[in-house]
């Protein structure tokens, strides 16, 4: 039985995907940050484990777990992450270091870790982007910069770990039918105040918050096609799944910067002067 290794289980896409490889016949291993989602995961037939990305000791402890019970990752799916909203002046350096921990370095961290036991499987390693680190927008900047740092990540480890047999897959999801935007708009909340410059397009701002649910795709559907992806003979090097998640890169493509800035710019609010 092929085993994968899911981060970010507890709800949105990563639930999806471990329903849709349990489904398959994959021994999932489910990782969530709290112990309560992690005790659900267990219940609902998953390896359940309890996982902060962020914190290495926990890391090494998935390692140990997974050296026990004599575990080789067939399919590592580096899904945990958050989207930050907000201007960036507002959240600042340590909001832009929040958002790169967790979306970008705990891709290095846990495969670094599981790197031992994907050589042994030459296993593949499918790492969630967005087409938000390709069409970049205004009051999501340290979303997008995250995202667009995990698609030059992993093009770097495609080539890196291919000699091992090792393959490498970015998704880059669109809208998606998740909490995605609820999460988000509490974060901008946290972030606007009355005494930032841009306080007066706190309409604008959460708007981009929700802009992730307009239209979405539903969760099951992406992870289904994740699935196919995952099950070929040569996964692509490159899928995009959900509404928008192939329109908007060929927006950012085709049209002329100076258009593209105004749609944006009229968008959210930001054509005139504060």
């Amino acid at each position: 039985m092929p085993v994968v290794l899911i981060t970010g289980c507890s709800s949105g896409m990563g639930r999806a995907m471990a329903d849709a490889f349990k489904s398959a016949g994959y021994s999932v291993w489910a990782t969530a940050r709290k112990s309560e989602d992690v005790a659900q995961l267990s219940a609902a037939g998953f390896t359940g484990i309890e996982l902060d990305v962020n914190d290495a000791a926990g890391i090494d402890r998935l390692v140990a777990a997974l050296e026990q019970h004599n575990t080789t990752i067939d399919v590592l799916i580096n899904n945990a992450g958050y989207g930050g909203i907000g201007p960036l002046l507002d959240g600042g350096v340590e909001a832009i270091r929040r958002q790169f921990e967790t979306n970008v370095f705990s891709i290095v961290g846990v495969t670094r870790a599981l790197f031992p036991a994907l050589r042994r499987s030459k296993g593949l390693v499918v790492n969630i982007g967005s087409v938000s680190g390709v069409l970049v927008t205004p009051f999501a900047g340290a979303y997008c910069a995250s995202k667009a740092a995990v698609h030059g990540m992993n093009e770097a480890l495609r080539l890196e770990l291919a000699p091992f047999g090792i393959r490498v897959m970015e998704v880059q999801p669109g809208a998606i039918d998740t909490q995605f935007a609820n999460t988000a708009r509490r974060e901008a909340e946290q972030v606007i105040h009355e005494g930032s410059a841009w306080w007066p397009l706190r309409d604008s701002i959460l708007a981009r918050a929700n802009a992730s649910q307009n239209n979405p795709t539903p969760v099951a559907h992406f992870a289904q096609d994740v699935l196919k992806a995952v099950q070929k003979a040569k996964p692509p090097r490159l899928l995009r799944s959900g509404n928008g998640s192939r329109a908007l890169p060929l927006l950012e493509r085709l049209l002329p910067k100076g258009l593209l800035d105004r749609i944006l710019s009229k968008r959210f609010g930001l054509n005139g002067r504060l």
